[in-house]
């Protein structure tokens, strides 16, 4: 399926906007309040890393079918600096920054897949995926 919205990622109203996209495309796919609530807290998540440590990019919003399944799809892409230790950064607790350390590690658990592609100097694209029970 074609991408539905992609939205630049420049200031903390862009990761408001991401999550009022994500929570619509939840319900018009008729996801559970509680599946709803996974998938913006998960964009919301992303959305922020992109915005302060990758120092923005952009984020893609699409349905996806696999096998009669319904899902969301989030890819969230920066040029930012990169992640050097990736398995040290899905740690909870782990931080770059002043945060709680609970972003991408927590991000991965709230969805049904998880892949995320990183290295020094080359920025960082996330693509999540929450199928429907």
């Amino acid at each position: 399926m074609p991408v539905r919205e992609q939205i630049e990622i420049h200031e903390q109203s862009d990761v408001v906007r991401i999550r009022h996209s994500v929570r619509t495309l939840a319900i018009e796919l008729k996801f559970s309040v509680v599946d709803q609530t996974k998938i913006v807290t998960a964009a919301s998540e992303l959305g922020r890393n992109t915005l302060v440590h990758g120092h923005g990019g952009r984020c893609s919003i699409e349905s996806v079918e696999q096998d009669g399944r319904a899902g969301i799809r989030l890819s969230f892409e920066d040029q930012g600096p990169g992640i050097a230790d990736i398995q040290l950064a899905l740690k909870d607790g782990y931080t770059s920054g002043d945060g709680m350390g609970l972003g991408l590690g927590g991000a991965k658990r709230l969805m049904s897949e998880f892949e995320i592609v990183s290295s020094p100097g080359n920025g960082t694209r996330v693509s999540v995926i929450r199928w429907k029970p």
